[in-house]
């Protein structure tokens, strides 16, 4: 059986007690147990890169990580991947900050990681490769002449040519990605603008069932909308409530809860989910005093001017918000910029009436499929979603809104309030069908699955950049 290499950013030791065992992190090391393998990435780090690699072994698997030196570490990570790739990805380019120092910085921590990568590599092995820290590696493993199936998974959106072709490396990156064998997206829409990106900048062949060639480069795309673990959710979120939260609980009284959580960030539509809770005060004032409004939203890449920026401008808009509305002995907005355990937000949003997701432009979503599966299905509560997360193409039966229309959000507030119980259960019905269906694990398999479909490169097939293509599918 082929070793699985798994290969990211970051990795998640397994005794490193700051990493999450949610998320990600459960479907790589599902895939990695059935395999067995590697799990391959920064360490999270910044010291000496040449030090020997950190190994820890656990069973089958084995984790190795290397440390990045600084200059790496503020041209990889914090220039390119967070304040060039990230915010065009997201459809930000008015915070686009390009640097060609940058860039050479990106491209040299992915020649770094092809090289440190390459000893520990055994001849069969497939690689999965995630995210936008990573869209050149596998060209850079095939300039060191590995020939193995290399697989990559975009977490976040694909733009569309007219925002990505704004980016000044656009073809390399197009090129650069065209030398993986499978290529996975959230959603058909970010698939399609990839291969749009790619048609714009040179010829694109379609050879059958989702397989193309450019570059003189075969590969395929596919769809692998990313899931969770319900059942690991359901459990964390039954049982009784700690004493603070009991105590919480207990105060609200017949208070309905509106309750929101995410990293701060730009993307998650924050600022114009504040402005559309204040129209939901102006314009169904019947609600004064009954509900309340929590978002949790814990600092996320603080050293960048953007992450400031909104977090500035949330406290500024929750101070303005709860003395134009709030009254004696009621706070209609509560904004929390800490952190909080992921078992104990499970547990709130088991109690939260309404969920309140509505990024700006997001590749999956998983809070949104986290509230759900959260749920009594007794009593379930209702989820508002924006149409610009992934999460909305499986999740059609929640609420789904147009995050730039404050109107419209505080409409979609106002029916979730007062939706009747019968309308509740037969939703949350309807999607909890598809998260059980969808879940972590039935992702991580579609992809392994279908990376092994591809037949490894040759020598010779990679001096005539002419790639072994999958079986046709029927």
């Amino acid at each position: 059986m082929s070793r699985l290499v798994v290969v990211s950013n970051r990795i998640a030791p397994p005794d490193d007690k700051k990493s999450s065992a949610g998320g990600l992190a459960v479907g790589i090391l599902g895939a990695l147990k059935t395999a067995g393998g590697l799990w391959f990435g920064w360490s999270g780090e910044v010291g000496c890169p040449d030090a020997p690699l950190k190994k820890t072994k656990r069973g089958n698997i084995t984790w190795a990580s290397f440390n990045l030196s600084q200059e790496d570490y503020e041209s990889y990570y914090l220039q390119f991947s967070n304040a060039v790739l990230w915010p065009a990805f997201h459809y930000r380019l008015d915070l686009v900050d390009y640097q060609r120092e940058a860039w050479d910085g990106y491209s040299r921590v992915n020649t770094l990681l092809a090289n440190k990568l390459k000893p520990l590599l055994e001849e069969d092995d497939i690689l999965w490769v995630h995210d936008y820290h990573l869209l050149p590696f596998a060209a850079e493993c095939r300039k060191q002449g590995l020939n193995h199936r290399i697989g990559f998974f975009l977490h976040i959106p694909f733009p569309t040519p007219e925002v990505f072709n704004a980016l000044p490396p656009h073809e390399e990156l197009l090129e650069a990605l065209s030398e993986y064998d499978l290529l996975g997206f959230q959603t058909e829409s970010d698939r399609l603008a990839f291969l749009d990106g790619i048609a714009s900048q040179t010829r694109l062949d379609h050879l059958g069932k989702n397989q193309h060639q450019a570059y003189g480069n075969t590969f395929r795309t596919e769809v692998y909308p990313i899931g969770i673990e319900p059942e690991e959710i359901k459990k964390s979120a039954q049982g009784p409530l700690p004493p603070k939260l009991a105590q919480l609980k207990a105060e609200l009284g017949s208070i309905k809860n509106i309750f929101s959580v995410e990293r701060l960030d730009y993307s998650k539509g924050l600022p114009e989910r504040f402005l559309a809770f204040e129209a939901l005060l102006e314009n169904y004032p019947q609600h004064h005093g009954k509900i309340r409004y929590t978002q949790i939203a814990p600092t996320s890449r603080g050293d960048v001017q953007a992450y400031q920026d909104i977090r500035h401008q949330l406290e500024t808009e929750a101070g303005r918000i709860n003395g134009k509305y709030g009254q004696l002995g009621w706070t209609p907005l509560y904004y929390l910029n800490q952190h909080f355990d992921r078992k104990l937000v499970m547990k709130v949003f088991r109690h939260a009436d309404v969920g309140l997701v509505t990024p700006l432009r997001d590749g999956m979503n998983l809070v949104a499929k986290e509230y759900v599966a959260a749920q009594d299905p007794a009593n379930p509560g209702v989820l508002v979603l924006s149409k610009f997360a992934g999460a909305a193409n499986e999740l059609s039966s929640a609420l789904i809104v147009n995050p730039y229309d404050r109107d419209d959000v505080a409409a979609a507030l106002d029916r979730a309030l007062t939706m009747p119980l019968a309308e509740r259960i037969s939703r949350h019905s309807e999607m909890m069908a598809v998260i059980e269906k969808n879940d972590i694990h039935h992702w991580q398999k579609r992809f392994i699955e279908d990376l092994k479909k591809a037949e490894p490169r040759s020598d010779e097939s990679h001096l005539d950049k002419k790639v072994a293509t999958f079986p046709k599918l029927a």
